[in-house]
């Protein structure tokens, strides 16, 4: 598989460290919960509290600290791990609640936001919508590993919620990754687009589907893509990488050159798709299309290779 440079170049260095090798260390992951320079973000099932400017063009991360936490009766005894300050070595964890206590807790936390539209609008900074996934996928898995897939046991969490083990049999799990391609197909000077039934009205972007168990990437590529719109591919190249919690996906982005310009569309995956040029998607880029039609949001990885096309010469 063909290189070509990613979104890699354009992410900065995070200012968390996840500490990976030390969330078994139990005393210091207890201390760093415990300091009163401790940070968590909350997490309400697809929704997050943020903070924003007024007119709502900028968001990040809300970070409570402990006593302002229990103050609301939220309780950060189960708070998953999400690694520490580079420069004060302070925790960063994550709190999940549940509806009911969430709805209970509205006001305070308000604004909760749902995180697909927080990236669709592009308003929050990459570190952050990389914070936000981390702590979601995990909180979505442990919905999922309540008990052991081996004895049916009750399952306990470790490692700053980084595994589970099963209090009958020993059973480990650790938190699952879904591998899906996201491809940006192109014949000559246009590419295709497409709308899927859960998208904003009028908002088209990259092909995209789960690679499937024995699959390489090129091969996800190719079936994806003739499943969804008919086109046959040759060359397929690697973009960038992006995580999305919705649930545990990992979204491999790549160029895919057709080999065909006729699309048969697969009206059980996606509404619409067609060609584009240069000239139009630039126009979707920069929200003046004639008919209102647009992309995904700034950091989403479909924008970034979206955008890298309709900007070469």
């Amino acid at each position: 598989m063909g290189q070509t440079r990613g979104m890699s170049a354009t992410v900065p260095t995070s200012t968390i460290d996840r500490l990976a090798t030390r969330r078994s260390e139990r005393e210091l992951l207890g201390q760093l919960h415990g300091a009163p320079e401790a940070r968590f973000l909350v997490l309400a099932g697809a929704r997050a509290a943020i903070s924003s400017s007024e007119d709502r063009r900028q968001a990040s991360v809300r970070w409570f600290a402990a006593d302002e936490l229990a103050r609301l009766k939220i309780s950060t005894a189960d708070a998953l791990f999400l690694g520490g300050d580079r420069k004060t070595f302070s925790g960063r964890f994550a709190v999940a609640l549940g509806d009911a206590e969430a709805e209970a807790h509205a006001d305070a936390l308000a604004p909760l936001v749902d995180l697909r539209s927080l990236l669709t609008q592009g308003v929050l900074a990459q570190e952050d919508f990389s914070l936000l996934a981390e702590a979601k996928m995990l909180s979505a898995w442990h919905e999922t590993a309540k008990y052991c897939g081996r004895c049916g046991g009750k399952t306990q969490g470790r490692d700053g919620g980084w595994k589970v083990a099963c209090t009958q049999c020993g059973a480990e799990q650790f938190p699952r990754v879904d591998p899906c391609v996201i491809m940006l197909v192109t014949h000559g000077e246009n590419c295709i687009l497409a709308h899927e039934p859960r998208f904003p009205e009028k908002m088209y972007s990259t092909l995209a589907g789960f690679v499937e168990p024995g699959e390489d990437i090129r091969s996800a590529v190719r079936r994806e893509t003739l499943e969804e719109v008919g086109v046959p591919i040759g060359d397929v190249a690697f973009f960038g990488s992006q995580p999305w919690p919705f649930q545990h996906s990992l979204m491999i982005g790549c160029t895919a050159a057709a080999l065909s310009d006729t699309i048969t569309i697969d009206r059980k995956e996606i509404d619409d798709a067609r060609w584009f040029g240069r000239s139009e998607v630039r126009d979707m880029l920069a929200m003046k299309h004639p008919r209102g039609l647009f992309v995904p949001g700034g950091h989403a990885i479909a924008h970034a290779m979206i955008r890298r096309w309709a900007e070469e010469t």
